[in-house]
Order: C-alpha cells, then structure tokens, then sequence
C-alpha cells in the first residue's frame, strides 16, 4: 500500500496516470468540526495489474500540493471515475475551483442502469464484484497520522473494486444507449451553482410554524448571519447557534445583551462577543424591514389546480416506466413533478431531457387524451387512442 506524501511523487503517479482511459478517485475527509471538509486523503487507482496501480495521497503531508492531481483532472483525455462525487466535487471546487472533466459517476450510472435510487458502493461492490467490503474503519478520524493499515486498506478498496464497477457500467450505457442520460445528470454535478450557498438564501431551510411576513424578516437576517460567520471563521452553522435557537430568538427579538442572557436555546458563547453583536443587529434589521421588502414563502404549488384522477394515473404511468426502463421512480419524476404536470404545469424536470424520453412523452399525450392505460395480468401497457 503506497502513500504518497511529495508533490514529487505525485506527479510522477499523474504523469503516468494521464496514459490510461481512466482513473478512479475517492476522498476521506471531517466536517464535524468545519463549515467546509477538510480533505484528509485522496485515493487514485488506474486500471493496471501492477502492484503500484493504486495510491494514497496525504494532503497533510508538509511536502504536498494537490496541483498535479488538479492538471489531470484537467485532462479531458482521461475519465474521473467517482462514486457519489457530490461532496468531493465540491472539496475541489472550494480548494482550486476545478472540477475533475471528463466525469463519470459511478451511483448516477447505476440507477440509470436499474440499480435503484442512490445505491451504495458496498451494495455495487457485492452485485458487481460479487465481493465483500470490510466497513471496520468508515468511521474513523482521518486526520489522525499515523494512518493504520486497516484504514489504508479499506480507503483503497474505494478505488480499486470501482474500476470493475465503471467498466461494467460503461458497457451498460454503451449498450443500452443511454450515456448522455447520465450526462444530463453530471452536468448539475460541474456546475459551479450547485456547491455555492448564498448566505441571504440561508433562511429558505429554516423550518418555522409561522408564515409571518414581519416574524420572517427576523428569521431571514437571522440565517442570513449565521450562515456568513461561519463561513467566514468555517465553523459548521450550528456551532453559531442551532435552528431552534434561531426560532426562539426571531420570538422573542432580543433588543441587548442581557436579552440574549434570558435565551433557553442558545449557546453560552453566542450571548457575548461577535455573535452576540451580529445577533442583535440581524434582530434589529429584521425588526426595521420595510413593508415592500418582507420575505414570502413561494406557496405557488399550494396552489395549484391538480386533478387527483389524473395525478392517480400519471403515478400508474410512472410505475409502467419504471418497470420497463429500470430506472428508479424517483429519478425519473418526484411526486411534486407528477401533481403538476396534472395541474397543467410544464416545467417540471420530468418534462425535459432524458426523462421526457423516457416518460414525459407520454405523460403528455395521457393529459392530453392521447393514450390510454390498459392492465394485462400484471403489466400495465400504453394503448394509443
């Protein structure tokens, strides 16, 4: 098990690298204690039967720059293979501000090929490899060196068992002609929007019971805060304050310090110093918000006109398409998508791209009284009218 700890070394492994149509990437990281991970080792593997075919690299190491590793993702003449890369997609982005092209996404990959919704790596491993995974050291402290050799070999099986992996799902695609479904899907995985999180949106995931225009002008300054200290001194949010603690002071709009002492919920480092500041002036603009610039909450789909008969059919026809396709229901269209669509909305995600091909189509011809359902023992079938 080869540890690579030089910028040196690990341009020689990239350089050699950059000779093969692949190469399979993981990440281990922390973010207990951070609002952004902190990258505690990266894993490579190429597809080779040498015994130096996969690495670990150690970001930690005094001697390490990632930037070899960011010139091959780079290079658009070999493939990144990841594993639900979300997370470590957006390390890199916040890191260098660069995404790993071509990429390929070993769990988008495998619901496109009917492997269910958001399947695990360990369930790939064991259909695919027909292999188990030792998950002893998952949870683990990363950033703790010495590493043992029990937590190398298991960040090593993340990378090795997914080229077998890659390669059998690119054939699927080839195959059944499906790649530039999953292409559709990575684009929102490259797009530079995905992983930035405005502070001025933070108060939309804030849970209140009250949809008070002037009680969420609070609630909006208040997130709005919260979420800009800790990105600035990355902290995770809830170091700051926590959610109910949020709620309670959008209640009770504390107006000075001593306010803050008679808080329930929040922490006894928040009642003084810079929180306690930012939480007072927040209170106070949320308080002082003009009439015209209260915060809503979009109720545009409560709204909506849906016609439950057709809503009811729409879901048999996804049922339908699931079945015939292999792709998760879910990934093809989510409940809200299908209670629009039969209130007459178009612009649902189900409506466009891939997903129209596989079910949108249709699901416009049946609002349309084009087609019809039918049932034949257990197979429910499309009838043109």
């Amino acid at each position: 098990m080869k540890t690579l700890t030089t910028t040196t070394e690990l341009a020689e492994f990239c350089k050699s690298a950059a000779e093969y149509p692949y190469i399979t990437v993981d990440t281990e990281f922390l973010r207990e204690r951070t609002y952004y991970s902190k990258l505690c080792l990266v894993q490579l593997a190429v597809p080779s039967e040498d015994e130096d075919s996969a690495v670990l690299v150690d970001p930690l190491a005094e001697d390490m720059s990632l930037e070899p590793l960011y010139e091959l993702f780079k290079n658009e003449n070999v493939v990144k293979v990841f594993h639900a890369a979300r997370q470590d997609l957006e390390i890199f982005w916040v890191e260098a501000q660069v995404f790993p092209k071509p990429l390929f996404d070993t769990q988008v990959a495998a619901m496109v090929c009917g492997f269910g919704e958001q399947v695990g790596y360990e369930t790939l491993v064991r259909k695919i490899c027909k292999q188990g995974l030792d998950k002893t050291s998952r949870f683990t402290d990363w950033s703790r060196r010495p590493l043992s050799d029990a937590q190398k070999t298991y960040a090593l099986a993340d990378v090795t068992h997914l080229r077998r992996i890659y390669e059998f799902l690119a054939a699927e695609l080839q195959k059944t002609n499906r790649n530039h479904w999953v292409a559709e899907e990575l684009c929102i995985l490259t797009d530079s929007a995905t992983y930035d999180v405005r502070p001025e949106e933070a108060w939309r995931r804030v849970k209140t019971r009250t949809n008070s225009a002037k009680f969420l002008a609070v609630v909006k300054e208040l997130a709005e805060f919260r979420e800009a200290y800790a990105q600035q001194n990355n902290v995770p949010r809830s170091r700051v304050f926590k959610d109910d603690a949020l709620i309670e002071l959008a209640s009770t709009k504390p107006k000075s310090p001593s306010d803050l002492g008679g808080s329930r919920l929040l922490l006894r480092e928040a009642r003084k110093g810079a929180i306690a500041e930012g939480i007072l002036k927040a209170v106070k603009q949320g308080v002082q918000c003009p009439a015209d610039q209260l915060p809503k909450l979009d109720n545009s789909r409560d709204k909506l006109k849906v016609n439950p008969a057709l809503a009811d059919l729409l879901r048999v026809l996804l049922k339908s398409k699931t079945e015939s396709s292999g792709v998760a229901a879910k990934l093809i269209a989510t409940s809200s998508d299908l209670d629009q669509i039969a209130a007459g909305e178009r612009d649902v995600p189900a409506m466009s791209g891939w997903r129209f091909e596989v079910f949108g189509e249709d699901a416009l011809k049946l609002c349309e009284g084009k087609i019809a359902l039918a049932a034949k023992g257990q197979v429910v079938r499309v009838v043109a009218l």
